[in-house]
């Protein structure tokens, strides 16, 4: 060995040893840590999710998806490339198919087990700091809409926990498999897809006139968005620029969900002053549920009426100037909770059609309110 070939090895050696002494040692029965596991678990979960993304199907093959492209472009006004392109680039998704189907039971629904879900102390807590940082721009939307600020932040928080869960389907995803492959066993299919279609539509619409990046939005696998879970549409109509940066922004800008949710209400004819549903009992002899539960939520009754069928009615629903609504909300094995609801809970369920939803948001918004640390929080 020459020389320098010598040298050569002698500092390769020095190296590995350098290397080898510097180097943290192993200890191959050291079990890793709680964090260490998540951390591990996320990652594989991360990667499957991906390799299984990548396996789905685009709709750039599907040829009923580039046909609605070109008819989507005509009557929005769009770039026909790049909406195609747009659509094209969407995958099917199973999983979306899956979720929208109802249960195959019947089930028993639990109003005391659904509340327990929403009117929690994490959320409560998150509220509390929500409408703490928010009051001023809570305040400004009750003042001009009449819609109690409880009211706002209770759906704020039963949506999305105040922006921390706002979905993670891609909304082209969502939107384009509802509406190019809802899956034909729902009850509803024809209705749905026809809705889901408007939606992906409106979508396409919104994005390009705000210069969003429509491959990139994440929400529910129903392509509801942002903070308050607007559907395409609602964006579209009920959508305001509530911190005049000349934007409507639902993912980044609380002031505009705010302003947005109150919108929203006041459109559905929310009425300032009038309380969502009053207490009630029933007439075990008289009390003619087959016809007060017809309707449903709507409110169909007068006080009168209510009565007339068997409801009893404390002094303040007796005055109630407007229709009331039987609400029936089963507890599993125990009896049923029945509530008379008026026009203002009718329009919570214009948010989402259901009456423990819509209790739920109510009840989550009181407890916020309650927790809220002086000044006292505001009183519809």
């Amino acid at each position: 060995m020459n020389r320098t070939l010598r040298t050569v090895a002698l500092v390769f050696i020095a190296t590995c040893a350098i290397g080898a002494w510097a180097a943290p040692k192993k200890y191959p029965n050291k079990k890793p840590s709680a964090s260490q596991k998540a951390q591990a678990v996320q990652q594989r979960v991360a990667k499957d999710r991906a390799t299984l993304l990548a396996a789905m199907p685009l709709y750039a093959q599907r040829a009923d998806a580039l046909a609605a492209a070109q008819s989507i472009a005509q009557r929005r006004d769009l770039n026909q490339a790049w909406v195609a392109h747009i659509i094209g680039q969407a995958r099917f998704m199973p999983s979306i198919a899956q979720a929208v189907l109802p249960p195959s039971g019947p089930g028993a629904r639990n109003w005391n087990l659904y509340r327990e879900r929403f009117v929690e102390p994490k959320r409560i807590n998150a509220g509390v700091a929500f409408w703490q940082k928010h009051r001023e721009t809570l305040e400004r939307a009750q003042a001009q809409t009449g819609v109690p600020a409880e009211i706002i932040v209770g759906i704020i928080g039963i949506e999305t926990l105040y922006g921390k869960n706002a979905g993670g389907y891609r909304v082209i995803d969502a939107l384009c498999t509802l509406a190019f492959d809802f899956p034909v066993a729902h009850p509803r299919a024809a209705q749905r897809t026809t809705f889901f279609q408007s939606e992906l539509e409106a979508f396409l619409a919104l994005t390009a006139r705000n210069n969003l990046d429509p491959l990139s939005l994440r929400g529910s696998y129903a392509g509801a968005m942002g903070m308050p879970q607007f559907m395409p549409s609602s964006w579209e109509k009920y959508g305001v620029d509530y911190d005049g940066d000349g934007k409507v922004d639902l993912y980044g800008s609380p002031a505009d969900v705010i302003g947005s949710v109150a919108n929203y209400f006041k459109a559905f004819q929310w009425q300032p002053g009038m309380p969502t549903h009053y207490p009630l009992e029933l007439d075990p002899i008289r009390a003619d549920l087959a016809t007060l539960l017809l309707p449903d939520i709507k409110p169909s009754f007068s006080p009168f009426d209510m009565v007339a069928h068997g409801v009893r009615l404390d002094e303040s629903a007796q005055r109630h100037p407007g229709a009331l609504a039987l609400l029936e909300l089963q507890n599993g094995n125990d009896a049923p909770l029945y509530l008379a609801g008026t026009d203002n809970f009718y329009a919570i369920t214009r948010y989402n059609w259901s009456s423990y939803y819509a209790l739920a948001v109510i009840e989550l918004g009181r407890a916020v309110a309650k927790a809220m640390p002086m000044p006292t929080a505001m009183q519809k």
